[in-house]
Parts: structure tokens; sequence; C-alpha cells
């Protein structure tokens, strides 16, 4: 039996988790369910799946939570705040964290349960992005598994678990195909009146509205090359990025005599959730076979400057990758607000990098200061350009 904690366990990734928890009633426990602010519905899974721990990010909703969990007949620890789902990571409550919460807070527990030697699962890449190279290091010396549930970063993971292989190895180059989202084939003159209903950033969470953006500037894919890197010790000069209109596998691998492999095959969120939870009982999902006749080509670097300015963070190293994500995360905010322009995502996020330079990565409270940084240096030219 494995007790699962939650992290994130009202959004759609974490009921996807639960129910694959409920699917496995015999191998799988959810026992510990943390929310940010949805108290009804972190009630309503409560008493489903009776956890042993309860949480709610905001501490002002503590009384309330409680309040409902006794009125619902639930008994179970109840705790809030960042502290308490730091302390539920780490603890023997739980042997696997799926971290599926966004913001920095989240990235805090992630690190605290590699610490702890928990199986990680990694629900989006902000973890790695932000504090990849201390995730890394605190999984090596506890035994800790990090399992990247991202399509790419989950192939190349399996590949590296399969294959035991070591992505630095010269002459390797890993590429990323990408269908170049929403824009595909256009120029940067054809973006100049893009607004959020354009790339199909509908109303609703602002995690997925931000995500479509990500996705037409190409940033998603910048992002996944710098987790992969920090994860995986993959120098920068091996990864590209490629744009392909074809539906093919979310990884390849050229070896150094040009042979190609193709890292596995696209799977949606419930079958990564799967074979992360069930390893290594369940197979591998991620075959690497031996492929050819791709068309990839390079993106248009001044349509696509989002990715362009994050292989230029991937290069730059140290905390280069914080203080893009941060700044990435202000634009893509106020672009939804309708108070900057789509092409200027990209100039915001330029202007940060210049004014804040690259810093060694020390420990996630220096971190957590340059992403403050950079927030409220992304905020103050918002200010200025209005």
């Amino acid at each position: 039996m494995r007790n699962v904690a939650v992290l994130g366990a009202t959004g759609s990734v974490g009921k996807s988790v639960l129910d694959v928890v409920s699917d496995s009633p015999d191998r799988l426990r959810a026992s510990v369910l943390v929310a940010h602010s949805q108290v009804e519905a972190l009630v309503a899974l409560c008493v489903r799946h009776r956890p042993d721990l309860a949480i709610v990010a905001d501490t002002q909703l503590e009384i309330d939570l409680a309040r409902r969990l006794a009125a619902a007949g639930v008994r179970c620890d109840i705790a809030s705040g960042h502290e308490a789902i730091c302390r539920a990571a780490a603890s023997s409550l739980c042997d696997v964290v799926v971290c599926a919460m966004t913001a920095l807070a989240s990235v805090d527990a992630a690190l605290i349960a590699a610490r702890a030697g928990k199986r990680l699962l990694l629900a989006n890449n902000e973890p790695a992005v932000i504090a990849g190279s201390l995730l890394r290091s605190a999984a090596v010396e506890s035994g800790s598994e990090l399992v990247p549930l991202s399509p790419a970063t989950q192939a190349v993971a399996q590949y590296v678990d399969n294959a035991h292989a070591d992505l630095s190895y010269a002459g390797m180059r890993l590429i990323l195909p990408s269908s170049g989202g929403p824009f595909a084939g256009h120029k940067r003159a054809d973006l100049m009146t893009v607004t959020p209903d354009d790339i199909g950033a509908i109303p609703g969470r602002l995690s997925g509205r931000q995500r479509a953006v990500d996705s037409a500037t190409l940033m998603d894919a910048g992002l996944e090359a710098i987790a992969i890197h920090h994860l995986f010790r993959a120098a920068p000069e091996q990864i590209q990025v490629r744009l392909t209109t074809q539906s093919i596998a979310p990884a390849l691998l050229e070896q150094a005599d040009g042979a190609v492999q193709a890292l596995g095959r696209r799977l949606d969120m419930r079958s990564a959730i799967e074979s992360g939870l069930h390893r290594p009982e369940w197979p591998s999902l991620h075959p690497t076979v031996e492929t050819q006749g791709f068309a990839l080509t390079a993106p248009d670097p001044g349509t696509f400057r989002c990715l362009t300015l994050a292989l230029e963070a991937l290069r730059e190293g140290g905390d280069a990758s914080t203080l893009l994500n941060a700044a990435n995360e202000v634009a893509v905010t106020a672009f939804l607000a309708g108070s900057l322009p789509f092409l200027s995502i990209a100039d915001l996020i330029e202007q940060v990098l210049t004014e804040l330079p690259p810093q060694p990565v020390v420990d996630i409270q220096t971190l957590s200061e340059r992403d403050r940084a950079a927030r409220a240096a992304a905020r103050r030219v918002l200010r200025t350009a209005c």
C-alpha cells in the first residue's frame, strides 16, 4: 500500500490522481489532501477518500474547513498554511507526493519532499524550472524518485531509467518537437493584434489560461527544455526545440552516429499519472524506437522571442530560469487582463532579465527572494509603460 499526498487535490490534475487512487484501493490510498482555497471541494474529496490529514493553504479558511468536515462526519487532522503543507510532504503520512499546485510555495514543498526521500510526481515543470538543480541534488542525496508528468520530460525520464543513460554524454542531441501552437507558420507582423480569444485563453482557471498563452509563445517548450536540463544534466547545447506538423513522439534523441530514436508516445494525463504512481510494477509506457523521416524546422526567433529568451536563460545558468519564469507569469497575467500587447510579453521579460543578471543558485530562500525581485521589476516596467 502506498500512501499518497496530493498537493492541489481540487484541481484537474489532483482529481485525475484521485481517480487513479480510487481504481487501485488495494495499492493506493489518499492520505493527505491539500487545496489552496476551495474548501467545499476539499470537503467533498475528504468525504470520498477519508484522508488522515486535510490542509487548506489559506490560513483564514481553516476554521471553515473544520466546521464543514465535522458537519460531513469526516474525522481527520486539519491544518492550514505553507508550513503545514511542507511538514506533511516530509511526514510519515505519505510515501508519494503529487505536486499539482502552482506558485513558489509548491516548489518549497516539492524540495522538502525530495529531501525526505519521497517519490515526487511533478504535474508541471515549475519546480524544475525554478529550483531544478536543488531538486536533483536533494534526490541524489536522499534516493527520492523524481517523476515528471509533462510529456517530453516524462519520456526523457523513462528513457534515462530504462537505458541507464547519461544525457551529458558528448555527441547526443535531444530534440523537443512542437506543433508551434496556434501561430505556427506566422511571422511577427501577423501577431500585432493578437488577443486572448485568438489563442483560446477562455475565461476559467488562471493557470489554464496561462498555459494557453505559453503554448502560443512557445514559452512552454522553452520551460520544458530548462526542466530537462536541470533534472537530467543535459547540456544546453544538446537540447533543441523544433517545429513539426506531424504527430510524433514527445521527444527525439539523436545519437552521435546520426541515428534518431523516438522516446515513447504522447500520453494523456491519466496514463502518465498511472505510470508514475504504479512504477516499477507497470511496464514503461515510453518504448524507445528507431525512426526516420520527420520533417523538423527551427522556430523563427523573431516570431517566438519568448522561446529565444528561455533558451538564452538556459545557457546563462544560475537562477536565470527563476527570473524568466517570474517575469513571464507577470507578463502573461497582464496580457490576459488586456494591459499588455501580445508581442510585448517578450519585451517585458527581456527588460527584467537585463535588469537582474543571473546569480548562482544557493538555496530556496535566495531563489524566493529573486523570484519576488523579478516580479517587482516586471510590475515596475508595466507601470512605467502605462
